[in-house]
């Protein structure tokens, strides 16, 4: 980020703060908690350990959700892109099955891995797989139709065939945009995550809301919101970092 970036998300950050002390100013119930009751309930949970468990088990189940999404969902769409039969045969099944909420599989999560809703770490990276793996199987197929003939040519009169010309010609031009689709699924993982967490599971940020609400510790609330929001945008940042260094590799510029 540069010096003119990063004030202007520090202005951003400060507006919001302010609404938020305005909105909860004179609040004596505590049903609101203020800025300042988050900071020391954000305090208390880390001081108790309990904050980072549940942070590394909702990464956890991100980090290997999203995985195994890109090593099915990037080679599918790939393939699916490259070969019009295949994406006559299976495309609109996958487009049929896109629009549903990974948290509607959580029936079939119970039947397939067992036990009650969400309590193995499977049943959440599965419903995490399931949320990824559109985005980034639908992203990879936009991106192999969308790819310029010229490269396709260019590789045959080089005598750049079969898996070659998949390693060195296809993936490395459709990348940045199947990038673009990594970055997109990975953002939607880290909602699913605590949106499955929230239905029953006994660890990770999702847990730690529902179980702080049932508490009626409001604080408690809002402190791990924060933590959701900050890691969310560490991993939206760093996947943004990323990209912008493929597009440079690749001589693209960026607004």
């Amino acid at each position: 980020m540069t010096v003119r970036s990063t004030v202007n998300a520090t202005v951003g950050f400060a507006i919001f703060l302010f609404l938020w002390y305005l909105a909860t100013h004179g609040n004596e119930v505590g049903d609101l908690p203020s800025p300042w009751m988050t900071v020391v309930a954000l305090g208390e949970v880390s001081s108790q350990g309990i904050l980072w468990q549940n942070v590394v088990a909702s990464v956890f189940r991100v980090a290997w959700g999203f995985i195994l999404a890109a090593a099915v969902g990037i080679p599918l769409g790939i393939a699916l892109g490259w070969n019009m039969l295949l994406r006559e045969t299976l495309n609109p099944l996958v487009q049929a099955l896109r629009p549903i909420s990974p948290i509607a599989w959580l029936p079939f999560a119970v039947i397939m891995f067992g036990g009650h809703a969400l309590s193995s770490d499977l049943s959440a990276i599965f419903l995490l797989f399931l949320s990824a793996f559109f985005p980034i199987v639908t992203s990879a197929t936009s991106a192999t139709i969308s790819l310029d003939l010229k490269y396709i040519r260019s590789a045959s009169n080089f005598g750049i065939e079969g898996i070659d010309l998949f390693r060195r010609v296809v993936l490395p031009a459709a990348f940045p945009q199947i990038l673009t689709g990594l970055r997109l699924a990975l953002g939607i993982s880290w909602v699913v995550v605590v949106a499955a967490e929230m239905l029953g599971v006994e660890t990770g940020l999702g847990y730690q809301v529902m179980d702080s609400r049932n508490a009626l510790r409001m604080d408690y609330v809002a402190a791990a919101m924060v933590v959701i929001a900050v890691i969310g945008l560490l991993l939206d940042t760093g996947m943004a970092r990323i990209e912008s260094i493929v597009l440079a590799r690749r001589g693209i510029s960026r607004r």
